[in-house]
This record gives C-alpha cells, sequence and structure tokens, in this order.
C-alpha cells in the first residue's frame, strides 16, 4: 500500500470477515484486500464478484488464471500478474507453462482451445480494446457463449484489479513475489 495509509482501525474491523476470507483463501493477507478497507463497501461487493468469477462457472479455474497472468503483463501490473501465476500454480499448473503463457500460440504446452481463449485475453487487455471478431468465433468452436461470457468476465475483473493495484502502487507479498522469482526466464 505504497501510496495510501493504512486504514483505519474502524475501517479494518468492518473488514474482518473479508480480510479472514482472503487470508485462508491465499495464505496470506493480500495487501490489495487492505487498501479496499478504506471503502469497506466496496470491498464487500468486489469480492463477491471476485468470488463469482474466480470461483464459480464452468471454465476451468487454472485458464481463469492464465487470463489473468495475460491481462495483467499487459496492462503492467506486476502485482496481479505474480498473484495471477502464484493462484495458477495453487492450483496445480506447472511453473514452465506458467512462464511460457506469452508463447501460447507456439509453446507444445498449450491447447488449441486454451490459445483461443489467451489471444482474446491478450488483446482484450490492450488499449484499445483489439479483439476481433474472428478471435470471438475461434472461442466459439470451443466454449459455449456462457463459458464466454466467464472468459470475458475474467478479462474484465482483472482489468479492474490491474488498474487499482497499478494506480496505488500495492506492494507484492512475499508469497507471490518468491513465487515469481522462482519462474525460469
Amino acid at each position: 500500500m505504497t501510496r495510501l495509509s493504512a486504514p483505519s482501525p474502524e475501517s479494518l474491523k468492518q473488514c474482518e470477515a473479508q480480510l479472514a476470507q482472503a487470508e485462508t483463501h491465499m495464505g496470506y493477507r493480500p495487501n490489495d484486500v487492505l487498501s479496499l478497507c478504506h471503502w469497506p463497501e466496496l470491498l464487500q461487493s468486489l469480492g463477491g464478484l471476485v468470488h463469482t468469477v474466480l470461483q464459480t462457472g464452468e471454465v476451468d479455474p487454472t485458464l481463469k488464471r492464465l487470463i489473468g497472468i495475460i491481462s495483467s503483463r499487459t496492462q503492467g501490473c506486476t502485482y496481479c500478474t505474480a498473484h495471477s501465476s502464484y493462484g495458477a500454480s495453487q492450483l496445480g499448473v506447472d511453473a514452465e507453462k506458467i512462464a511460457a503463457v506469452f508463447e501460447f500460440e507456439t509453446s507444445p504446452l498449450f491447447t488449441d482451445a486454451e490459445r483461443a481463449v489467451l489471444r482474446v485475453a491478450w488483446h482484450g487487455a490492450l488499449q484499445p480494446n483489439a479483439v476481433t471478431d474472428e478471435e470471438i468465433e475461434a472461442l466459439k468452436a470451443h466454449f459455449s457463449d456462457r463459458e464466454i461470457v466467464e472468459i470475458v468476465a475474467v478479462l474484465s475483473l482483472y482489468g479492474f484489479l490491474n488498474r487499482w493495484n497499478g494506480t496505488l502502487n500495492t506492494e507484492l507479498e512475499a508469497p507471490p513475489a518468491a513465487f515469481a522469482a522462482s519462474l525460469p526466464e
């Protein structure tokens, strides 16, 4: 939380449940959640959205984390890139695949379905958005409309998180920082 002071004790008390849930789920207290404690209502609303987008639905949760890595790195958010990478590893994605995520077009580690998703994630994170009709059609070869909505929801959620953490220069915690540092170049 480099650009913000610590939340007040009153705000932290209002956010106890969300902080405990985040710490239980992630294994550490995330600094972006702490910064959100400045506006407890926002934290509560965003927490529900994060849960829905990342932890429910039909799209594989590991693919959702790969979307997070691609979109976060494209947006230049090292905090979210490290968090997505660490989260992917916690879900069982090999470090080699995480490190090769931007080589998805040519790497044998990725399926055609993953390539279609990661292409949309990459181009959707660009400014201006560069997703083409052909790329959406390529998604339709592998995913239902419902699943495409989930894929775009993940991309959109990370757009918010990338802006939040990049703008506030959120300090990266030790577990995702150590994992990011351990990835092969």
